[in-house]
Parts: C-alpha cells; sequence; structure tokens
C-alpha cells in the first residue's frame, strides 16, 4: 500500500464526527433525547453494549432512512459513538463521556 493510499484510507474512517466531551451541551443531548423513538435507541444500545446500525433498526421497526437520521441526531448531540466495521457503523453510548461531563444523566433517562 503506497502512503497516498493509506492516507486516503486513513481519511474515509475519520468521516465519523463526534463532538468532543468538553463541548457537550445539555441543552442539545435533552432535545436529541426528547424524542420518545430516540430514548428507544438508548436504551436498546444501552442493553446491546454495542449493536450493528442494520440490527438497530430492523428490532425497532425501523426504516433505514428513519434509523439513520436518528442516530445522526444522538451522534451529533454526543449520546452515541458511531465506528466503522468495513461498511458497517457500530453504534455504542458514550456512557463515560456523559458521565464525566453530567453525572448520572443516562442513568437518570434510562431510569435505571
Amino acid at each position: 500500500m503506497t502512503a497516498n493510499a493509506s492516507v486516503t484510507k486513513s481519511s474515509r474512517r475519520e468521516r465519523i464526527r463526534h463532538p468532543e466531551v468538553g463541548s457537550l451541551d445539555l441543552a442539545t443531548i435533552m432535545r436529541a433525547l426528547g424524542d420518545p423513538l430516540r430514548i428507544d435507541v438508548v436504551r436498546l444500545v444501552d442493553q446491546e453494549g454495542e449493536i450493528l446500525c442494520t440490527e438497530l433498526y430492523e428490532r425497532l421497526g425501523l426504516p433505514n432512512s428513519t434509523g439513520s437520521y436518528h442516530l445522526r441526531q444522538l451522534r451529533e448531540a454526543g449520546v452515541t459513538r458511531a465506528r466503522a466495521s468495513g461498511t458497517k457503523r457500530m453504534i455504542s453510548l458514550r456512557r463515560e463521556d456523559l458521565e464525566s461531563r453530567f453525572p448520572g444523566l443516562l442513568d437518570l433517562v434510562l431510569g435505571s
């Protein structure tokens, strides 16, 4: 693999953007969590630890476009993390990041 191919491949992996922990905003997070469907997404991801996005859509009975929209809202708010695995995306909660910034928030939201 050439150096340029390595840089290009690395750049492709970096397309999934996540806010820095210090920039997580409570109002933005609460807006993202204000939709009952997104709460269901967060609960399922919390139960699984990490889940393939298409499996999440299937288990919640969502079309891909709807699921993708809601996952983007959660990711951009800083609630979830998307990890590329080939052409697939694995979704997990940013539990440690959220806990360090807003202690107890996820437990309160999830009712645990």
